[in-house]
């Protein structure tokens, strides 16, 4: 028998965009984590093959990387929550005082959606009294109230993102022999560069081969330059 299109299960869950959103992040995290820790190892290594400093700037690179991330996600996440309960005390206060003005303001969205006035005046009174709370985050301002984001997951997600994403320049500039490890650490952090291109496109629903030379033209320039510059201020004596 031919399954019909009430019989799929289709991904209406509201938490999918967030989950989405934060893997999203996630590889955004790491992204950083590969670019600028592979920059700042690289471009010591511009100045020395000693293997001390360079492990010296990449640990610094990696803490004050991954600080740096969680505290930024921190306060950004932290104002959203904070935006997100003002919206959800705002809407149960308006519950409180009008009950009968904000059941017809939903029955009013749901007229908007297509539904015709009687049905839409019962979906209303329907959802009302099940949960009328629910019902109008979730019409009027697309919130759940059970999955209001927190800022403290966000800030470990982003730090932690960020320090897996700097684990592979770091191992490679400092396991490598000193004569191959620039070249061959620019080559591991492209190739994972157009990895997590190619993860974020897929996530994102976007051109993989666009995402990808980005990240790769992007962190190429990174370690070019820093390298650069590196060698110029060993070879002048500064460093």
């Amino acid at each position: 028998m031919e399954e019909t299109p009430q019989q799929r299960p289709e991904p209406h869950d509201g938490g999918i965009a967030e989950r989405l959103n934060w893997l999203r992040a996630a590889v955004l995290g790491a992204n950083d984590g590969i670019v600028s820790t592979a920059a700042t190892v690289v471009g010591v290594a511009g100045v020395t093959n000693t293997l001390a400093p360079i492990l010296v700037a990449g640990t610094a690179a990696v803490v004050g990387g991954s600080v740096s991330m969680a505290l930024g996600e921190y306060v950004s996440v932290s104002s959203q929550r904070d935006s997100q309960q003002a919206l959800i005390e705002k809407e149960r206060q308006e519950l409180r005082e009008d009950p009968e003005g904000e059941l017809l303001e939903l029955a009013g969205l749901y007229e908007q959606k297509g539904l015709t006035p009687e049905t839409a005046r019962r979906v209303a009174v329907e959802l009302t009294e099940h949960d009328a709370l629910a019902a109008h985050l979730a019409v009027e301002l697309n919130i759940d109230e059970l999955e209001v984001v927190n800022p403290w997951h966000a800030a470990f997600a982003s730090a932690a993102a960020f320090a897996a994403g700097a684990v592979l320049p770091l191992l490679a500039i400092l396991l490598l022999p000193a004569e191959i490890r620039i070249p061959v650490t620019f080559a591991a952090v492209l190739v994972a560069l157009s990895i997590t291109g190619a993860v974020s496109a897929h996530v994102g629903g976007s051109s993989r081969r666009r995402a990808m030379i980005r990240l790769v033209i992007g962190g190429a320039l990174a370690m070019a330059f820093t390298y650069l510059v590196g060698t110029l201020l060993g070879t002048t004596g500064i460093a």
